[in-house]
């Protein structure tokens, strides 16, 4: 990339001097590839948070023409996964007009794969995904997930494999979609100073209903993340929120809460989503295969 296109880019929103930056994913099929992709790339980098604008199912022109505006309006990086070449020659296009990074995620692999086996890519949409049970109840898990996060339907919490506890910026809701994505149901609730566990929250003690995960993690992290986010949001005023001593308090309370019930606790101060998630599906594995595992004072993971 020269110097100038260089300039342009830094100065349109992305490069090292910003913790939060738009990322583009493009996708002509249903994009959990790309999701799980720029997921995986992003935890890599533990300061920066990324702006997620999903442009799935990219079928039509005018689906096209409305992901390059998007893009255009709010330009940065670009991962994509497109198999018609005049789509892809169209994003392309914008993208060096603009000094935008870009990447069709999946050509490496495919090229290497034709390369090996002497075969030509059959260039299917959306190929990898077949509609088998395992889909279904991939999607079943991620519209009882949305339906379940931050508080909500808390009646029917009851319904889920796993429920997620923690002060506000503990990962909560990132953790849920990709435990949804593998096909389990999570619902999460946010401590709140001042404000008791819901009774719905206290009926759920026992190894028959859904494993009750509490989330932890330092208060310097915790302080450092909400003022990340109220700077995204053009907030300056010092609340409690963001104050030290307060967010300090909130965790005293969150693990004495935690440990008072048996729940597990997973420390997420330097964790990415995924190990928090497999910490998760390794508690709800020992809880099934056990019997149900003891968690009387608490497991800090």
């Amino acid at each position: 990339m020269s110097d100038e296109i260089s300039a342009t880019a830094l100065s349109q929103g992305w490069g090292p001097a910003n913790v939060y930056f738009h990322l583009h994913l493009v996708s002509d099929s249903t994009g959990e590839t790309l999701q799980a992709y720029a997921q995986a790339v992003c935890a890599q980098f533990e300061e920066a948070r990324p702006i997620l604008h999903i442009h799935p199912l990219i079928r039509s022109p005018r689906q096209l023409e409305r992901a390059l505006t998007m893009i255009e309006d709010a330009p940065g990086l670009v991962l994509y996964t497109l198999m018609k070449d005049d789509k892809r020659e169209a994003l392309e296009t914008l993208c060096l007009r603009l000094g935008l990074p870009h990447l069709s995620v999946l050509d490496p692999a495919i090229a290497m794969t034709g390369r090996y086996l002497g075969i030509e890519s059959s260039h299917v949409l959306g190929g990898q995904h077949e509609l088998d049970q395992r889909y279904f109840a991939r999607i079943e898990a991620l519209n009882y997930t949305l339906a379940h996060d931050d508080g909500q339907n808390v009646a029917g919490f009851h319904q889920a494999d796993v429920v997620l506890l923690g002060i506000s910026r503990t990962s909560k809701t990132p953790t849920c979609l990709y435990l949804a994505n593998r096909g389990f149901k999570a619902a999460n609730m946010p401590l709140v100073p001042g404000v008791p566990l819901a009774p719905e929250i206290e009926a759920l003690e026992g190894n028959s209903g859904p494993l009750v995960v509490g989330l932890i993690a330092s208060p310097d992290r915790i302080v450092q993340i909400r003022r990340n986010r109220l700077m995204a949001l053009n907030e300056r005023d010092e609340t409690d929120y963001v104050d030290a001593d307060h967010v300090r308090d909130e965790m005293t309370s969150a693990r004495k809460l935690f440990l008072l019930k048996g729940w597990p606790m997973i420390d997420v101060s330097r964790r990415a989503i995924e190990e928090t998630s497999a910490a998760i599906i390794a508690l709800m594995n020992r809880r099934k295969t056990e019997g149900g595992l003891s968690m009387a004072g608490g497991n800090d993971f």
